[in-house]
């Protein structure tokens, strides 16, 4: 039997276990890549792990979230990261060269590599062949210390494309068919795998816009072959000494094989409030827009913007209309500069923001209130864009283009002109001077500078005999790390646990950490109660480490999603699930709930019986960790461990 092309990775990168499906192996991780939202408190705890550099082959920091400088929070953030870049060997991408994603998709990343970042949609490297994931910033920091990366060995899902794209319709509407099909919840452990010859009529770009948003999925990672497309990509960037061509097996075997016939799509949208709320264009009919938001690391490559200039080149947006262009990278900028597309933008009253996340994660750019708003981003979560009344629509960039110059959502293949033609340059200008190329091996004699708001990683005790708790609160399904932690504004406190922590679960219920501090101070253990796809969203760890330093000890779910679940073993929360279901309506907030014996029942058969004190009843509860991880569940999480 043949191979698919992620066992062939992930068997040539191997540390331990074997490619069984469902088993956990560990792999040697050649590339890392951390973003400021997450990676400050990512070097806090390599800096705790005492390793004199970096031990990959190559670590990116990159400054692209929280570029916004009000205060002082930031900009000191920023210093540290420079610091200690160029303290541990490791290269930084300064403030204003670009997003993470697109900036590594361009310069850095390798068909055939190993990849984890510190940000959900690390998968985007998934477009050049590589295995991309995204994961919590402690086990990014583990991997830069030469640790290998635990995760459970995936499944392998293969999308065959056929035909190819009609004019009007893009790889947004590629990943949103796919989203209409696999939805956002029941993917864990799954490899999206895409084939078929679909496929060598996407670009780079567009692969990226598709493996990037893989992550609304679930999945693990998503990756296409390394082909031809592949290696014009990499000569236009002058890597194609990096190019090797990766494909799976004509007889590989999948768990499963969907079709999409790229032909027979239509222009799609993502309805509030989530990814995969999906809905044709026309079935919108003509409601009136109030913004629209073209960028991100989904959308805002060279040809994204080009399609999207030559659309509105002699036509101003509409009156009602805030119009807002966030390239993914200098480089993106600068070649449209030098190609006059940043004029025709520019004339058709674009506002151009600085080349970063901004109005992706909400810390700029917020809508009106109630306002509609049409975004090329992958994320549309309630209050994600900081207004928590908002209606954000997920579309693709020719979509976004037709409401700027109709003030309505409007097909564009209903605007009445020619679809414009964009081919791909074959040498994009180069200019990498905003990327500092540390010196090989560490610089010892680098003072690391300390901002007031940067504070060591809070320490977790061991797990207790008795978990003696209560649920602090009870929340829906669905709940992404955006309702744990907020983004935005309140991200500049990333580097200051205490404080940050005063904002957990704020977009639900801003009562919630004093609550959680007066249940501590009883002397008991905070528990949270949710329902299906718990942790959707984000990587960020904060989403596990500010309820950790509250005092919860546990959570009881229906379902996890991957990362946020190994974030919470890492930092020392049960992860559980309902044995059954039915026991979630039994529970309310303020419930005493009680597990004895936790160390001495961490047994074998992967369950555990609560006693709810309050109502007089107990339910058993179930979870699956691996002897490595209930070491760190023991000791408190993976630090203690260590």
């Amino acid at each position: 039997m043949g191979k698919t092309l992620t066992e062939k990775i992930l068997e040539k990168h191997l540390v331990s276990g074997a490619f069984i499906p469902g088993e956990e192996i560990a792999i040697r991780i050649d590339q890392t890549l951390t973003q400021d939202a997450t990676g400050t408190m990512a070097y806090l705890q390599f800096e705790a792990m005492h390793v004199p550099a970096v031990q990959t082959e190559l670590s990116v920091s990159y400054i692209d979230h929280n570029t916004v400088q009000i205060g002082f929070e930031n900009a000191d953030d920023h210093r540290y990261l420079r610091d200690v870049a160029r303290r541990y060997g490791i290269y930084l991408s300064r403030a204003g060269n670009g997003i993470c994603h697109q900036v590594h998709l361009e310069r850095f990343g390798k068909p055939g590599k190993t990849l984890i970042g510190s940000d959900s949609h690390t998968p985007t490297g998934g477009a050049l062949g590589m295995i991309a994931i995204g994961a919590g910033g402690l086990d990014v920091a583990l991997a830069m210390a030469g640790r290998p990366f635990y995760l459970t060995c995936p499944q392998v899902v293969r999308v065959e494309l056929k035909g190819k794209l009609p004019d009007f319709c893009s790889a947004k509407d590629v990943i949103l068919k796919v989203l209409s099909i696999f939805t956002t919840k029941g993917n864990v452990g799954q490899v999206f795998e895409y084939g078929g010859p679909g496929v060598a009529t996407l670009t780079v770009p567009e692969r990226a816009t598709i493996t990037n948003m893989g992550a609304e999925c679930g999945v693990t990672t998503s990756i296409f072959p390394s082909d031809e497309m592949t290696r014009l990509f990499l000569a236009a960037q002058e890597r194609e000494a990096d190019w090797a061509e990766l494909k799976a097996d004509p007889n590989a075997s999948y768990a499963r094989t969907v079709a999409i016939d790229l032909s027979s799509l239509e222009p799609l949208t993502a309805k509030p409030h989530s990814p995969d709320n999906i809905a044709t264009v026309r079935e919108m009919g003509a409601i009136e827009v109030n913004q629209v938001c073209i960028g991100s690391c989904t959308n805002s490559s060279y040809k994204d913007l080009v399609t999207v200039a030559k659309l509105l080149k002699g036509k101003v947006a509409h009156p009602g209309i805030s119009f807002i262009i966030a390239t993914g990278s200098r480089q993106v900028m600068e070649n449209l500069a030098r190609d006059g597309y940043l004029a025709d933008l520019i004339a058709s009253g674009a506002r151009i923001m600085e080349n970063a996340c901004g109005f992706c994660i909400g810390n700029s750019q917020s809508p009106p209130s109630g306002g509609v708003s049409l975004r090329t981003s992958n994320r549309n979560f309630m209050g994600r864009s900081g207004t928590k009344d908002a209606q954000v629509y997920l579309v693709s960039p020719e979509t976004a283009a037709a409401a700027v110059i109709t003030g309505r959502f409007t097909d564009p293949r209903d605007l009445g002109i020619a679809y414009p033609s964009v081919a791909m340059p074959r040498s994009f200008h180069l200019d990498d001077s905003l990327i500092l190329i540390p010196p090989k091996g560490s610089d010892p004699e680098v003072v690391i500078h300390r901002g007031p708001n940067i504070g060591a990683p809070p320490h977790n005790d061991p797990l207790p005999e008795i978990l003696a708790g209560e649920v602090t609160i009870k929340v829906g399904d669905k709940i992404t790390t955006d309702h744990i932690i907020p983004a935005g504004a309140r991200m500049k406190y990333r580097s200051n646990i205490p404080k940050y922590a005063e904002f957990v679960f704020e977009p639900i219920d801003e009562k919630f950490h004093l609550r959680a501090e007066e249940i501590r101070r009883a002397g008991r253990h905070n528990v949270i109660v949710a329902g299906l796809s718990y942790g959707q969203g984000s990587s960020r760890e904060h989403a596990a480490i500010c309820p950790m330093y509250l005092g919860v000890k546990a959570v009881i779910a229906k379902s996890f999603e991957r990362i946020h679940a190994a974030n919470l073993i890492n930092f020392g929360i049960l992860p559980l699930t309902f044995v059954s279901e039915d026991d979630y309506g039994r529970l309310d907030q303020g419930d005493r709930l009680e597990i004895k014996n936790l160390p001495g029942n961490l047994s074998a058969d992967g369950s555990l019986h609560v006693e709810n004190l309050t109502k007089g009843f107990t339910f058993r509860v179930k979870y699956e960790l691996t002897a490595r991880q209930k070491k760190m569940i023991l000791a408190g999480g993976a630090i203690n461990s260590l």
